[in-house]
């Protein structure tokens, strides 16, 4: 779980990579597509390109594995649609849940997940006092997320108690607009968010902690090759062992 030091510490590494750019070693070198969404500071489109934690991570394990990569940032649920139409694609950021299990061949993991749920700290006349006593409150999720599908199988009604975004930034506007009361989010991609409308961290209060059991993973194809799936982890597990994923999680996740 992240300090509250962390949180302010994270935005730090946007403008600087702490990897270089993938150099295949040859033009015959298999082809890798990352598809992604704006889940700053993981994954998001930046001002140069695809940029964030696991976007620079995957880089670095490609050029590790002598994989050429190209990475594109769309809506979840279309970049959802895409991996699954191309044999050589990498779905990212992806929560390891059991009814995906079989979905994807998984490489990883890539970090910690903090689920939250949240309201604006200056509407302190809300009284959250569980999901199944919303009363006729909203709650902002992104369509097709992992929270997203938790929430739906826990009874909350769509459409009427969940209000679906198609990102975090979004909600956000959502909720700043008073478009609705409550907010599901990790806790950094919160900080991140606030920190893009000039705004503390404490400008939003937790109410709930909604998930902490799971982590990010990189997922490819099913049917993908399984020796990329192979070169792929050793790739992450050297850059883990020599104290590359180390550095490059420092300068986005600390001071």
């Amino acid at each position: 779980m992240l300090t509250r030091r962390e949180l302010n510490g994270l935005f730090l590494a946007s403008a600087v990579p702490a990897l270089p750019p993938v150099r295949a070693s040859s033009a015959n070198s298999p082809l890798l597509r990352g598809l992604t969404e704006n889940l700053a500071p993981l994954n998001y489109l930046g001002e140069a390109g695809p940029a964030g934690f696991s976007v620079e991570l995957l880089r670095g394990m490609a050029r590790e594995a002598q994989l050429r990569l190209e990475i594109e940032v769309q809506p979840w649920v279309r970049a959802v649609r895409a991996a699954a139409e191309m044999r050589d694609s990498v779905l990212f950021s992806l929560a390891r849940l059991p009814e995906r299990e079989s979905q994807y061949q998984w490489v990883g993991p890539i970090s910690e997940r903090r689920i939250l749920i949240y309201r604006l700290s200056k509407r302190s006349e809300l009284n959250f006092t569980g999901l199944n006593q919303l009363q006729g409150s909203r709650l902002g999720v992104v369509r097709e997320s992992a929270a997203g599908k938790q929430l739906l199988a826990l009874g909350l009604k769509p459409d009427e108690e969940m209000e679906w975004a198609q990102d975090d930034a979004s909600n956000l506007r959502k909720l700043l607009a008073s478009r609705m009361e409550y907010l599901v989010m990790l806790d950094w991609a919160a900080a991140w968010q606030l920190r893009q409308h000039k705004l503390p961290y404490s400008a939003l209060t937790p109410v709930f902690e909604l998930d902490t059991r799971l982590a990010y993973w990189y997922g490819l194809h099913p049917n993908a090759d399984p020796l990329i799936r192979q070169r792929l982890q050793a790739a992450l597990d050297t850059l883990k062992r020599d104290g590359r994923y180390a550095k490059l999680r420092r300068q986005y996740f600390e001071d």
